[in-house]
């Protein structure tokens, strides 16, 4: 068989190539060459000798085989992409094609390096992924001022500061306009204003654009005699120039502020008990009619105590409750006692409703009088079932393995507290499952398991 100048060969097509290869007839690499020196792969040197396949990771053998599959007759093969693994876990992507196969079966194949092009596709993506983080911080920047400015206690608009057309207006400077904020944008400001606040709200639009800044002013509505305490700043954006508007009451105190005093003044008079205490239970603050029903002297009695001094089973109820509400917003009818200072125990029904993003965190409670029938004991008298179940377990000790007796008194005591529980709340399921620290979906399970689908207090008690 005559003999391959390989060498000649792999100089002749080097030229233009980053990387030639001569294979023989066996797919052995027979020679290594490349077009600059300046950019060999030192790790194609060490090639020379070993089967193309083994040169080459696992996803690219395919590959690898199409292209030594090549047959003399054929023209050169497409370029396909591999990859070479190496000793610093980062492999080489080469791109190859078969130019030729001679007659004595040696290939010579040209390659180019990619790794310049996947550096730059690296750093594509890395500049992708860093767009898409500043973008994700700018929506997020721009979503917290936009909760800020719907939630501003002081009513602001934004206006152009060439047209005086309003382009925003939160629901603050809606109430204190008297105007929807909706309605508010688009239209010139200052419009329903009096004459004379008019211009000197004009006035100080110019003084600021031309200084800056300026002193606050007073304006009046048109038709009105309430004085609105006004002021502006120069706010400069990429489309042009704005003025941020600030309205406020002139007393200092706003319209939503004077609502929610309002509202408090109501909560005090109301005839159902309020309070508000810490996520633990403790007393920040509660209305008269819970002073009235716990029979104290004063709201200052209650406040810093534990709500369960007064409120709930002792150690039970309001502790419970308390770790479902840091769970689940709120709860609703939820049954249970009330022990005021003086008196007899009261039947009543709770709701309540978490706070726990407020500053300070708290937790808020309304108290009923219950229109249920007084509360069942959870604890059995030796009457009933508990007992005689207990008698007719221990008798079959020796007789059945520890671990079914164990097994079967757990599903007696828990049909047994499911059962009080449902009397307690009078057949409310909800409540119940809130009683026992239960989802109602593992109520209604344990319910099918033990026959107490249909439990009502009137047929377990007849």
């Amino acid at each position: 068989m005559r003999g391959y100048d390989s060498k000649l060969t792999s100089r002749l097509v080097a030229s233009s190539s980053d990387i030639s290869l001569v294979i023989d007839a066996d797919g052995v690499i027979c020679d290594v060459g490349f077009g600059d020196e300046k950019y060999a792969i030192e790790e194609a040197l060490s090639w020379v000798g070993k089967p193309w396949l083994e040169t080459v990771s696992t996803e690219s053998r395919p590959k690898i085989r199409d292209l030594l599959s090549i047959k003399q007759e054929d023209t050169p093969s497409i370029w396909r992409q591999v990859n070479h693994p190496t000793d610093s876990d980062v492999d080489i992507p080469l791109i190859y094609r078969v130019v030729t196969r001679d007659q004595d079966g040696y290939l010579i194949v040209v390659g180019r390096d990619l790794r310049q092009v996947s550096e730059l596709q690296q750093q594509l993506l890395d500049v992708q992924h860093s767009m898409e983080r500043d973008y994700a911080r700018l929506h997020q920047a721009e979503t917290r001022y936009r909760m800020l400015f719907t939630l501003a206690a002081e009513g602001v608009l934004i206006i152009e500061a060439d047209s005086r057309r309003v382009v925003e207006a939160n629901p603050a400077a809606g109430v204190v306009l008297g105007r929807p904020a909706g309605k508010l944008v688009g239209r010139t400001f200052p419009r329903g204003f009096a004459d004379a606040s008019e211009d000197a709200i004009v006035a100080l639009l110019n003084q600021v654009r031309a200084a800056g800044s300026a002193e606050d002013i007073t304006a009046r509505l048109a038709g009105s005699d309430q004085d609105l305490k006004l002021g502006a700043t120069l706010l400069r954006r990429e489309d042009g120039l704005y003025f941020l508007v600030r309205l406020s009451a002139a007393n200092g105190q706003t319209e939503g502020s004077q609502i929610n005093q309002s509202m408090l003044e109501v909560i005090q008079r109301v005839p159902d008990a309020f309070l508000i205490t810490e996520p633990d239970g403790k007393i920040l603050s509660c209305n008269n009619a819970f002073v009235e029903l716990c029979q104290l002297g004063s709201e200052q009695q209650a406040l810093g105590q534990p709500m369960d001094q007064w409120v709930g089973r002792a150690g039970v109820d309001i502790d419970l409750l308390c770790k479902n509400l840091r769970q689940r917003p709120q709860v609703k009818q939820f049954g249970t006692i009330l022990r005021p200072e003086f008196g007899e125990t009261i039947d009543i029904e709770l709701s309540a409703v978490a706070a726990l993003d407020a500053d300070p965190p708290c937790l808020g409670f309304v108290i009923r009088h219950s229109m249920r029938k007084p509360a069942v004991s959870i604890a059995p008298s030796p009457d009933e079932p508990l007992s005689q179940s207990l008698q007719s377990m221990t008798e079959l000790i020796g007789r059945v393995p520890l671990k079914e007796l164990v097994r079967e008194t757990s599903d007696i005591i828990e049909q047994l507290c499911i059962e009080a529980a449902l009397r307690t709340t009078n057949d409310n399921r909800a409540s119940a499952a809130e009683l026992l620290g239960l989802s109602r979906q593992s109520l209604y399970v344990k319910l099918r398991r033990h026959g107490l689908v249909d439990f009502t207090p009137e047929k377990k008690d007849s």
